[in-house]
Parts: C-alpha cells; structure tokens; sequence
C-alpha cells in the first residue's frame, strides 16, 4: 500500500477549488494510486526523470496532478492543473521538478 502525502500546500491550492464533481473524482482516482499495485496508465504516468502524472477526467475536462516517489511508497503530490492541449506543458514539468528539489532540500535541512 501507497501512502499519500501533499508537499507544502500546492496540492491544496489547486484542489480546493474544484467543483465537488472533480473532487470526487479526484478523491477516487486518488484511492486507485494508493490501493491498486499496479496503477493503469490512464490513471497514473510516468512523464521523466522521475516524474508521474496523476490522470483526472471528469465530463471531457482533464486534469493533472504531478507527484514522484520517496522510500517507494511515499507518493508526495506536488501541483496540479487544468490540461487544455493535447500535451503536457513543459513548464508545468519543470515545475514539478523544481518542487522535488524544494521537497528534498528541506527533507534534507530536517535531517541535519
């Protein structure tokens, strides 16, 4: 079993102001990524370098939430967003990554 985790509040951010329809949604896919071993590419995809998208659609809109793995089971979510082209943004990418430095920079500062 997976263990969810938010880093800081970007995951809040974005899910807090969903409609209660793509919050369920979420909550269910959510439970999927933390109970099924081996999660369908549909709900869950790797994008680079250690990043994975969690995959949302509710009513033909799609949604991303970008999370990695700590300790292999930790799956800490980072931001989320609205997908409007058939693409992942490279910004949203890099932004993921810049939030797993953040993640582990002050994993690390804890730690000392």
């Amino acid at each position: 079993m997976r263990i969810l985790e938010p880093f800081r509040d970007y995951f809040w951010d974005f899910y807090n102001p969903l409609k209660q329809n793509i919050k369920d949604k979420v909550d269910y896919v959510l439970q999927i990524v933390v109970t099924v071993q081996r999660v369908p590419t549909k709900f869950f995809k790797h994008l680079e370098d250690g990043i994975y998208e969690i995959r949302i659609e509710v009513s033909g809109n799609i949604y991303r939430i970008f999370t990695f793995f700590d300790d292999n089971k930790l799956v800490i979510l980072l931001h989320g967003f609205q997908k409007k082209t058939q693409k992942t943004p490279r910004k949203e990418i890099e932004r993921a990554k810049k939030l797993r430095k953040e993640y582990y920079d002050d994993k690390e500062s804890k730690n000392n």
